[in-house]
């Protein structure tokens, strides 16, 4: 379907080194390392050499002010500084939240996960392919913080990529949490394809199973897996991706969707992640973004999202990893869960996931078929 995309420069990966030792607090489900792991464990692989690795920068609180509220914007910032908020902002911005607490970079480190996507915007005016596994946070309204997103970093990514020259733009989120923030901004406008598969009840419990010419909600029952999302990509997201005649593609790549995350309930190896990816390349798009988004076991998270970088790259991924990508694996800790304290060998030796296989459950079917283009 389409031709192989052929990016004008190798992919560029845009990262930061604010996320090494930042949390959102000791038993929140962000305090594991996560694009930390990436960088280092692509460094490890040798796929990250520095004349492809782009310093993220930290986005000014004006340039927020194209879809967040100057309001909401000036009450993070001051929350930050003050490390703590009034009854009324807590209320009204939705700071100050077990969801969304007060931390020490609380604004410092989402202002650069934005900045990374209005850079990526920018980076991808003349075509090419940009990773950004920082970014992915779906949920912030303009007004407010929402699961764990203080800023909607996808969408600023989509408004910068429109402004760079991309008028049409597909907007593709496997995360295991409906996108509603960007569902917000784009869920009516006949130029974003917004296409969000998604585990059914999960918060924010939305994204009601329905299609438009440019809204898909894909709601999909626990426990799905490889071959389930293999219908969907091949039924629903590939085809309606090529029809709509895209300038741009971004592919929201939450890694909460596997088998070993604890905070969703779907049962998916990571290479069902990789082969999206591999099929939206394939359709041939000028230009292709690929953010993060939820992801809450630094293990899985770390090997999904450096075999996306793998996959994106071309590069061949070795049956068993050497000392120093392993020894990076092994580093990794996750205290106050019980999938830390006796993990697998494999996730310490390996990258791919043996492929999760399964019936595909006639339910999966009809919600496919009440989706698929026509």
């Amino acid at each position: 379907m389409g031709v192989m995309f052929r990016p004008m420069t190798r992919p560029l990966f845009i990262g930061s080194e604010i996320y090494r030792g930042s949390s959102y607090g000791r038993w929140h489900p962000l305090r594991v390392p996560r694009v930390s792991t990436v960088m280092d464990l692509s460094r490890a692989m040798g796929w990250l050499p520095p004349d492809i690795y782009v310093p993220s920068p930290r986005v000014k609180p004006q340039a927020l002010h194209i879809w967040h509220t100057p309001d909401y914007v000036a009450a993070l910032h001051a929350a930050e500084a003050a490390q703590e908020v009034s009854e009324a902002v807590r209320a009204r911005h939705h700071l100050g939240t077990p969801n969304n607490p007060v931390f020490p970079e609380m604004y410092r480190r989402p202002a650069t996960a934005a900045g990374g996507s209005l850079l990526a915007g920018e980076l991808l005016a003349v075509g090419g392919i940009v990773y950004h596994p920082a970014g992915g946070t779906h949920h912030g309204m303009p007004d407010r913080a929402g699961g764990f997103c203080y800023l909607n970093d996808p969408v600023l990514a989509i408004l910068s990529l429109r402004r760079n020259g991309a008028a049409r733009v597909a907007y593709i989120d496997i995360d295991a949490h409906h996108p509603d923030g960007v569902e917000v901004a784009f869920g009516d406008d006949p130029d974003v394809l917004m296409i969000s598969v998604h585990e059914e009840g999960l918060w924010p419990r939305t994204g009601n199973l329905g299609a438009t010419d440019s809204l898909v909600n894909v709601p999909v029952p626990k426990g799905l897996n490889d071959d389930e999302m293999a219908l969907i990509r091949d039924e629903v997201i590939l085809p309606r991706v090529a029809a709509f005649g895209v300038d741009a593609i971004v592919l929201q790549c939450g890694a909460d969707a596997v088998e070993e995350d604890p905070q969703a309930h779907l049962s998916l190896s990571n290479q069902a992640h990789v082969a999206i990816v591999l099929g939206l390349m394939g359709l041939g798009a000028p230009r292709f973004l690929v953010l993060g988004g939820g992801g809450y076991n630094p293990w899985s998270v770390g090997r999904l999202w450096t075999s996306v970088w793998g996959a994106m790259n071309g590069f061949d991924v070795p049956e068993r990893l050497e000392p120093e990508a392993e020894a990076v694996l092994r580093a990794l800790r996750f205290d106050g869960n019980s999938r830390g304290r006796n993990p697998p060998d494999h996730w310490f030796t390996t990258l791919a996931d043996v492929p999760r296989h399964g019936s595909i459950r006639e339910e999966l079917r009809a919600r496919v078929r009440q989706v698929q283009p026509a």
